[in-house]
């Protein structure tokens, strides 16, 4: 330990002279007191008063902060000083890097921690929904049920079929009835077309024209009260009944997310009750109540949806209904003035023969 001391004292500055030449009758009269101090110091550090004084000169010697490298290069004729406040600085620089990129690794860390975190949990809740619903499908599991509001959902479903069927065969009486209303437009002019041509039977084809486009004119009506017709319907099913079976299937999942947690609740009730079971226990009650509050949630907006949903779809199908019937049978009873009255009750405007064909600028 002396002799470590020893070489740390005398190697704490010595400075070098360019080339081994002599300065000034000063520098190298301190040179030579260093070197004697350096001598006295060695034959002193074998005794303990020598080796406190050792201990006394490190104590009281110069602080690093302040202290210089000094250098100087064989042949030149001056002496480089580095100050350590310098290397000091840039030490501190490579510090604040350094801190930065660890920052950045430790908020990307996080980020990465995140998301797994988040895929854990959808794997275990999907885990624990598909195996519930297995043990559904084999009889095993028990599922909580609302056989009222069961019995409802499934009448709205019946009824969405039914009323597509409706539909289906109300577009296909559209399309037959304008190719039929088609038809009879182009035979009315062929009728008169012959009228000016044929001047033997001109009255015969004059009257025959003239009832095609009287028949033409009325189907063209009724084809009015019809899309009408169409138009509300699909607006009942594709609509207003698909937004309540929207609600009906989250509430579906909510109802079977909810029975997953409650089975996997019982199950660790019925297991040990050691530390970490209580621990496991604790966090599946938190789970199960969250998606209990989802599950009833979800329950009271399916029933407040149907209950508006019957009402709306009574009063609807009130006004179709009616409004298909009086232009049905206005027409086919060939009374033109009460097919155009029921239009007009339902505020069924016509569009003007060409109205749907686009106009010149838009087909270039």
């Amino acid at each position: 330990m002396a002799d470590s001391m020893m070489s740390k004292a005398a190697t704490m500055e010595i400075p070098f002279n360019s080339n081994g030449d002599s300065r000034n009758l000063a520098e190298d009269d301190s040179l030579e007191q260093a070197a004697k101090s350096q001598w006295r110091l060695r034959e002193k550090v074998g005794s303990p008063a020598g080796l406190r004084d050792l201990q006394q000169v490190m104590v009281s010697g110069p602080n690093l902060n302040e202290t210089s490298i000094v250098s100087g290069g064989y042949g030149g004729t001056t002496e480089g000083i580095i100050p350590t406040s310098s290397i000091k600085g840039s030490n501190m620089h490579h510090h604040s890097s350094s801190n930065s990129s660890t920052t950045a690794e430790e908020a990307t860390r996080g980020i990465a921690v995140e998301k797994f975190d988040i895929m854990k949990k959808w794997g275990l809740s999907t885990y624990k929904c598909t195996k519930q619903m297995i043990s559904e499908r084999f009889g095993r599991g028990s599922r909580t049920v609302d056989l009222e509001l069961e019995a409802q959902i499934e009448v709205l479903r019946e009824t969405k079929r039914k009323y597509e069927n409706v539909l289906r065969l109300a577009r296909a009486l559209t399309n037959h009835f304008y190719s039929m209303v088609q038809t009879q437009h182009a035979l009315g002019d062929t009728f008169a077309d012959l009228s000016q041509k044929s001047p033997e039977l001109r009255d015969e084809f004059g009257y025959n024209a003239e009832t095609q486009k009287l028949l033409c004119k009325n189907g063209e009506t009724l084809l009015g009260a019809i899309n009408y017709f169409v138009s509300s319907i699909n607006t009942l099913v594709n609509k207003t009944m698909e937004d309540t079976l929207m609600t009906i299937k989250m509430y579906e999942n909510a109802r079977l997310e909810f029975d997953a947690h409650r089975a996997d609740l019982e199950e660790l009730n019925m297991g040990p009750r050691d530390a970490v079971t209580m621990a496991r226990i604790e966090a599946a009650q938190q789970q199960y109540q969250i998606h209990k509050e989802k599950y009833e949630r979800l329950r009271s907006d399916v029933s407040i949806k149907l209950k508006f949903l019957e009402e709306n779809r009574v009063k609807v199908m009130h006004k179709q209904l009616l409004l298909f019937h009086n232009a049905i049978s206005a027409y086919f009873a060939g009374n033109q003035q009460q097919l155009e009255q029921t239009l007009k009750e339902f505020n069924i405007k016509l569009k003007p023969p060409g109205a749907d064909k686009p106009s010149w600028l838009e087909e270039q």
